[in-house]
């Protein structure tokens, strides 16, 4: 956290525009808001689609942006001048860097490679090696099917009731800051993990 007011929000989403303008517009309404709220922002670094989008909003509006990428995708995914950008070797060392920088996560509509994002801090948090806020946003209901899918997760027992607390999902952008304070101000209490079968109920699973 970079003090008691700004944090580094990290943004998760697609490097397309996708069809619907709408994606776009609340990309770039997030990082204006990211910017007028006197944080920063941490993402992948590239300079098309959703991602893009944000950043230089968040730019345009004052905020810290740092863009984390690998080499090899400097030129696919054009990087924008006047932003701060580190160059890494892999996606692996992409999203490690992402997440030490991070306060908070903020997943807006995406393909695989956000999917993939998430997930996996979603992950870390399951398994207790962080409380970092993880938000998803969207006002077109992108994120509805997914937020069912993990509903379907937790009710075949691959996943216990209490990650049922861990999953945020929001239509507005105050309403994803009011929860990431929320979430910050209340901490995370620590899951237990672990298989333990109790007769034919499954209590607990990773």
């Amino acid at each position: 956290m970079t003090d008691d007011k700004s944090l580094n929000i990290c943004v998760f989403c697609g490097s397309s525009p996708g069809v619907d303008p709408a994606h776009m517009k609340l990309a770039t309404e997030l990082g204006q808001e990211i910017a007028a709220r006197g944080h920063g922002l941490i993402y992948g670094g590239g300079g098309l689609g959703l991602m893009g989008a944000t950043a230089r909003a968040a730019r345009d509006g004052g905020a810290k942006v740092i863009g984390i990428i690998p080499h090899f995708l400097n030129e696919i995914e054009r990087t924008i001048p006047g932003i701060e950008h580190e160059y890494v070797d892999d996606m692996h060392a992409r999203k490690l860097r992402m997440f030490d920088l991070a306060d908070a996560f903020v997943v807006l509509p995406g393909g695989m490679g956000t999917l993939e994002e998430v997930i996996e801090v979603m992950s870390w948090q399951r398994m207790n090696l962080h409380d970092k806020p993880i938000v998803f946003l969207s006002d077109t209901e992108f994120w509805n099917g997914l937020v069912t899918v993990f509903g379907d997760i937790i009710k075949a027992g691959f996943a216990p009731e209490s990650v049922h607390d861990d999953i945020e999902s929001d239509e507005s952008i105050e309403a994803v800051f009011a929860t990431i304070m929320r979430r910050l101000k209340q901490g995370r209490k620590a899951q237990p993990l672990g298989g333990n079968l109790n007769g034919d109920k499954i209590e607990d699973l990773v």
